[in-house]
């Protein structure tokens, strides 16, 4: 199997362990940013721990954006969560994939085709779709949040690819120690949650942000910043198939529609790629 498949087979994994937040979430009974603290320091001590010591500190423009990057997007969107509904959140911090077309050739020197902007713009229409029936013009304030929210996920994942021949979890677990000094004063101030409130929170420290971060890590020194995000717009696509899953709510028909529109897309995007040309060279582990 080629490098760039197994790449994109990394990421479609890392997107349906990302997804099952929502469905880990609702057995902690504690206030979102209580859940982002709290989640963030446990991913912090499962990445420091996955790389056993092997740590490399320098301050650089990458990592230091990286972190700062990952922070803000992880409480801005509970933030937008809280100002705006749920659709909104999601939808407009999923335009992401729009400002990584725009950046990649002028940040990171890796072009955006023709072909990619109609991938874009066919994932956008997906998006749209799915949430047809639940996107609300209320909650202004947190609409433009979940916006930046969505400007900062492209950020994290331009840095995220701009450090493709370093190492960029030390990143990634500064930010969640960043966002774990921001929200564990609201755990400490609402109260500790029971037993399956911490066993939520267990799995989402250390499998929904932790080890999926490895695999993220691995996939994005080998696929194109653009390729990648695109790849993890089947994040919030898969998320109900987690909530049927758990509570036999069934997705409606634009839901479907959609979902099965950015499906399309980003199979015929991981195709398309692996036709087109040889995989990347083997970055460093």
């Amino acid at each position: 199997m080629k490098e760039g498949t197994k790449a994109t087979l990394a990421l479609v994994a890392t997107a349906l362990i990302w997804s099952s937040g929502g469905l880990a979430v609702k057995l902690v009974d504690v206030s979102p940013m209580a859940i982002t603290g709290v989640r963030g320091a446990i991913s912090a001590l499962t990445i420091l721990l996955m790389m056993r010591g092997a740590l490399d500190l320098r301050p650089t423009r990458a990592r230091l954006g990286t972190a700062l990057c990952y922070a803000g997007l992880l409480l801005g969107y509970v933030v937008a969560m809280k100002m705006t509904t749920a659709a909104n959140a999601i939808l407009l911090a999923y335009t992401a994939p729009m400002y990584v077309a725009l950046l990649a050739p002028r940040l990171l020197g890796e072009p955006t085709r023709p072909r990619d902007w109609l991938f874009v713009l066919t994932m956008l229409c997906g998006m749209v779709l799915f949430f047809l029936d639940r996107v609300s013009t209320t909650g202004l304030w947190g609409n433009v949040i979940a916006m930046g929210t969505g400007m900062l996920y492209a950020a994290f994942t331009l840095c995220m690819r701009a450090q493709k021949d370093a190492s960029p979890l030390e990143a990634v677990a500064l930010g969640n120690i960043i966002t774990a000094l921001i929200g564990l004063p609201f755990l400490l101030w609402e109260g500790l949650p029971d037993a399956s409130g911490w066993l939520g929170l267990v799995y989402l420290g250390v499998v929904q942000q932790g080890l999926s971060m490895g695999l993220y890590v691995w996939a994005i020194k080998r696929l194109g910043a653009l390729e990648a995000i695109l790849i993890m717009t089947l994040e919030p696509i898969l998320n109900p198939v987690w909530v049927a899953l758990g509570y036999g709510e069934i997705p409606g028909l634009w839901s479907i529609l959609g979902g099965a529109v950015v499906l399309c897309a980003v199979t015929l995007r991981g195709v398309s790629g692996a036709l087109r040309k040889p995989a990347p060279a083997s970055a460093p582990a």
